[in-house]
Parts: C-alpha cells; structure tokens; sequence
C-alpha cells in the first residue's frame, strides 16, 4: 500500500461524499492558511462531528457548516438500517436462520408464544413456526399474509452422552424411574410428542414426565445437563450439541408430519424487506443452509 493511502478507513460511498463536501465547506469558511479537521464518524453508529482550528472572527462559518453537517450526516445514518426486520421464529430454528440472513434481528421462542405476542401487537416483520398450526391462525385474523411451507423436521429420543438410564429404545421409556421431559401442550415439540407417543401405544410413559419445557431448546439443555434421561426433540437439535448426547432414532410409520411454515405480518412497517427475507429462505442458498442443519425441504410450488 502505498504512502498515501496507509492508515485511511475505508467509507462507505455516501459517507465519502459527505465527508468531501463537508471539508470544502470548512476551507471556505476557515481563515486562510488554517488547518480545518472535519471528522464523520462511522455512519453505522449515526452520528457526526466537526471540528476546526479556525480563528474565532470565523465563528459564523464554523455553525453554518456545522449545521449543514446535521443536516447532511442524518440521512446517511438512518439510512443504514432500514432494511434490517425483526423475525420471530421457533426456538429450533435458532441456528439456521442466523446462517441465511445474518444481518437481521432475530428472538427465538415457541411458536405458541412468539403468535401470542404478535397478537398483542408486539413490532415483528416475519413469522416462522414448528408448525401450521399457528401461522393459519393468524392468517384466518388477518395478521399475517399467506403462510408458506419451507421445511420439515423428524423428532427422534434425546439421550445425555453418558446415558445413565441405560436407553437403547424408545420402549425402554416404560421402565420405572425413568425421567423424561417434553414440551408443554400448545408448544409444537410438546404436541408432536404426544402424537408420535400414541403413534407408538406409549402414552402411558408421560407418567414418568419430570419436566414439561416451553420451547425445544429448553428440552435439550434439561438433556445435556443430566437433568433428564431422556427427551423429545427434533433430529436438527441434535446437530449443534453432537458429542454431548446420544440419539435413538424413532419409526418413521409413528412420525407426525413436522412442517414449517414462514409468513409476513401485515402489520410490518417494512415489507418489502420482509418478502424479500422469505424469499431469502425459499431460494437455493436458504435451501441448502436448511438441508445442511438436517431439515427436510418441502417441493417448491
């Protein structure tokens, strides 16, 4: 690199612009032979400041381009930012959904919870649940549009690396003093559960419940902890926490249908931003991040 152009920050186009048109609007004001500094700080952090060594008789000048510099810097700042969204999403897509947009604002919960509070109101621009359930329930009030399927999951029997119980198979779940933990009714995990149990003639092991978790995650941290022998999760949860657990695969003839379905709340203030998120995911590149973290994809349209 050379000489002149060591230790320079690279800006943005609009920023530099800024900064050129600033620095002439200085020299003019500034007395001759003084040295004016103006400084635009990063226009990610939205904010601006000028500075001159400039005689005081100048002083007029010194406002007039501070001024401008306000007027001038603000579109910039608030520029950037304004396609970033806010995506509610189920708790099991938390690792996902990260690797194909990572420049959004994402909270990760249970599907059930995340359609509560965009009932109440609460500012989201994408939903995507563990299951149908939710998003057309929202669809049907009017909140959301047309929910779309994007991915499907299997559930399989989570077990600690260390696999006190002695596991082998989901029939061992039968066995007295078992600690098993699941997620609670309403919550996707909690529901499929139960279906794949009664698939199997097992309903009679939620005896052997010692905990009812709100979202899957919590499910697999109880796990990894030792706090549980056992729990129902989804194949993709297993991935991120491989080496600190053992699975047991379950029937594919007693699996629920597992799908997910990814919607835009009407009541974003960005949907352009929004469509093109689900766009994001229902692409090729949204695709094989979903395909390499375990999902299955769902035909496209």
């Amino acid at each position: 690199m050379s000489a002149r152009g060591r230790g320079r920050r690279w800006l943005p186009p609009g920023e530099a612009r800024l900064r050129h048109r600033l620095t002439s609007l200085a020299a003019g004001c500034c007395a001759r032979g003084a040295r004016p500094y103006v400084t635009v700080l990063s226009s990610r952090r939205g904010l601006a400041s000028f500075a001159s060594d400039a005689p005081r008789p100048r002083a007029r000048g010194i406002a007039l381009v501070a001024a401008l510099l306000g007027l001038l810097a603000f579109p910039v700042a608030a520029s950037v930012g304004a396609n970033q969204i806010t995506v509610f999403a189920a708790a099991s897509l938390t690792d996902v959904f990260p690797k194909i947009d990572p420049g959004q604002r994402y909270s990760f919960a249970g599907s059930d919870q995340l359609a509560f509070q965009i009932q109440q109101g609460a500012p989201a621009d994408v939903y995507a649940a563990a299951s149908p359930k939710y998003p057309d329930q929202l669809y049907a009030q009017g909140l959301v549009l047309k929910p779309v399927v994007f991915a499907t999951n299997k559930l399989i029997l989570l077990l600690p690396a260390s696999n006190p119980a002695g596991i082998t198979s989901v029939f061992d779940l039968q066995r007295p003093g078992i600690k098993l933990v699941i997620g609670q009714k309403g919550v996707p995990i909690g529901d499929y559960t139960r279906t794949i149990l009664k698939n199997l003639g097992l309903s009679s092991v939620l005896s052997n419940v010692v905990s009812q978790e709100t979202d899957v995650k919590g499910i697999v941290g109880k796990v990894v902890l030792g706090q549980a022998d056992a729990g129902f999760v989804y194949v993709t949860d297993a991935k991120p926490v491989a080496g600190k657990v053992k699975i047991v695969r379950l029937p594919g003839w007693a699996q629920p249908k597992v799908k997910y379905e990814l919607a835009v709340v009407k009541a974003s203030h960005n949907q352009a931003a929004a469509q093109a998120f689900v766009k994001k995911v229902l692409a090729k590149p949204g695709r094989t991040a979903l395909a390499a973290a375990g999902f299955g994809l769902p035909k496209k349209p």
